[in-house]
């Protein structure tokens, strides 16, 4: 069996995505400490001087607790500078205007969430459905088997192969074990000039669009 394990994402990059498609279970780990350097709060997009992040402000009170009990600082102004960096970096994208209505709305909703991974899981299942795709997933916390240490797990659950979170060194708990998902990463048509890996599936979204199953057939 091949197990991905990863912490909650809201738009995971090709690396994580193809982790989850070529896996037998996808584990997203909400038990893990949530950690500043990790991809459960931000993504990236393609700015004017490159890789760019977007974020979601958490609250400090929370950054010591597991993921999902994190809480989104909604005290904050962030959501409007969320969607302009959107549309600033992506208007001209072949795709952005086919979703740029719908997803600035479903971005308006965020101001509904209480919990980061509440929003992860919902805005992770948007981009699925605009994409086309489908991925199942477990909590670790859902599974009796889970144990934090990943090669105990890996154990308990009887895993040939272990997937974990791309570049996750530095915040996640990782696995002599894990291998790479992907050797090389696919490219795709991507606005600007020089093409940037490691983007989240947000960049895959208005480049691409409709299109993207091509690049998922990569993945697998």
């Amino acid at each position: 069996m091949r197990l991905a394990l990863l912490q909650p994402q809201f738009a995971p990059n090709l690396y994580d995505l193809s982790a989850m498609l070529k896996a037998d279970l996808v584990v997203w780990n909400d038990l893990e400490q949530w950690h500043r350097k990790g991809r459960t709060h931000r993504a990236t997009i393609k700015g004017e001087q490159g890789e760019q992040w977007i974020n979601i402000p958490v609250m400090t009170e929370d950054r010591k607790k597991p993921i999902r009990e994190v809480r989104i600082d909604q005290e904050e102004e962030w959501i409007e500078p969320f969607w302009n960096a959107l549309h600033h970096n992506y208007s001209e994208a072949t795709w952005y205007d086919f979703f740029a209505e719908e997803l600035e709305s479903d971005i308006q909703k965020f101001a509904d969430f209480e919990k980061l991974i509440n929003l992860n899981t919902w805005f992770f299942g948007r981009l699925m459905k605009y994409l086309e795709f489908n991925v199942d997933y477990k909590f670790a916390s859902q599974i009796p088997e889970f144990e934090p240490n990943p090669d105990v797990f890996v154990e308990n659950i009887k895993a040939g192969t272990l997937f974990q979170e791309h570049g996750s060194r530095h915040y996640q708990w990782r696995s002599d074990a894990a291998v790479d998902p992907i050797e090389k990463h696919p490219t795709y048509s991507q606005i600007g000039d020089d093409f940037l890996s490691e983007l989240s599936l947000l960049d895959l979204l208005f480049n691409e669009g409709k299109e993207s199953f091509r690049v998922f057939e990569k993945l697998t």
